[in-house]
């Protein structure tokens, strides 16, 4: 994996992106302010606990945010459109599934269990591609099939959702977002609910498939094993603002923000007998209220004083013109705050490689 995008494309880039939610009669601020460029051809990882945000800061790259959700300021860029000024389902209809595709990680959602594998893929070539015909899209289903690594095309096409195991149907609902065409693929948890096995071969194939169709990914997820397999670069999450991202070796072993510490230190360690599994005390913050400071301060055992105070603005880390951090540690006049052993092992097997 690289760890420089220097000489990339963008091909999506987000400026300061609020988006909120009506709920109860009350505003829930669930995206803080976040600006993010996408690379053409790179595979971007969004990690954090449940809640932090990443499905809903997705969500709105296509227009599927939830009924009660709204982009309140910002900017979305793609092709020269700002994404946030669309209005009508016909302008989205231009955009979802043909430009920017998604996958969700319960595929039973996503497929009609009165309709054939073939039929459904058929439908999504079609709805994309008004010159080809009926007998020319399912034969172009059959191949869509064959590449996401189902044997016998021809029959298993003519079957329904539920002949089919779970990693098969994922593997399905991957051919009909590739039917589309997209430039963009994101995955939303897509192994979550697949055991280790079937979640290594479900990678493998996303893999595959970007090489072969040119595509970009975003991979959504709290697994950093996933993370760690196929990205090239990861952003941290955590209450509704991007924390830290960089190339995914940069954050595995230099990580900077404490947040982003205490989600490596909640890894297992292979070879470390009678000790507990690390957690995360405390709770995110209510984002119903303004958050002040670093929102991550009050779960911190080593926060500073100007964590409660002030939000600490973006900071490159020494020696890296691609990883930035939002933490005052990096602060040249913050006192020397150590990372906790683990990170520092860590790091040490980056330097022994």
């Amino acid at each position: 994996m690289s760890d420089s995008v220097n000489e990339k494309e963008v091909i999506l880039s987000v400026r300061d992106l609020v988006v909120k939610f009506s709920l109860r009669g009350q505003i829930l601020k669930a995206i803080r302010e976040v600006s993010l460029d996408l690379y053409k051809g790179e595979s971007l990882a969004i990690v954090g606990e449940s809640g932090s945000g990443k499905s809903v800061f997705t969500k709105t790259f296509n227009g599927m945010l939830d009924g009660n959700g709204f982009i309140d300021k910002g900017s979305i860029v793609y092709k020269g459109m700002d994404l946030t000024k669309f209005r009508k389902e016909k302008e989205w209809r231009q955009i979802r599934g043909s430009e920017i595709a998604m996958v969700f990680q319960d595929p039973m959602t996503s497929l009609n269990p009165l309709k054939t594998i073939s039929q459904q893929i058929t439908e999504a070539i079609t709805l994309h591609n008004k010159e080809m015909n009926a007998s020319q899209a399912k034969a172009r289903a059959l191949e869509y099939i064959h590449d996401v690594g189902i044997e016998n095309p021809e029959r298993r096409g003519s079957q329904f959702p539920h002949e089919f195991s779970g990693g098969m149907r994922q593997r399905i609902v991957i051919a009909i977002a590739l039917a589309c065409n997209p430039k963009i693929l994101i995955c939303d948890e897509p192994t979550t609910a697949l055991d280790v096995t079937i979640q290594a071969q479900i990678l493998s194939l996303l893999k595959n498939l970007k090489d072969k169709y040119n595509l970009t990914i975003i991979y959504i997820t709290h697994d950093l094993g996933v993370v760690a397999s196929v990205a090239d670069r990861v952003a941290v999450m955590y209450a509704g603002d991007i924390v830290e991202i960089g190339g995914v070796r940069d954050v595995f072993y230099n990580a900077q923000h404490p947040y982003t510490w205490a989600l490596l230190s909640s890894l297992p360690q292979l070879g470390v007998k009678g000790e507990k599994l690390f957690s995360i005390k405390g709770t995110p913050p209510n984002l119903f209220y303004t958050v002040k400071g670093d929102a991550f301060a009050p779960r911190n055992p080593n926060a500073l004083r100007i964590d409660f105070l002030e939000r600490p603005p973006y900071f490159n880390v020494p020696g890296s013109d691609t990883h930035r951090a939002r933490t005052w540690l990096l602060d040249p006049r913050s006192p020397h705050v150590a990372p906790p052993p683990v990170i520092k092992s860590i790091g040490g097997k980056r330097n022994a490689v």
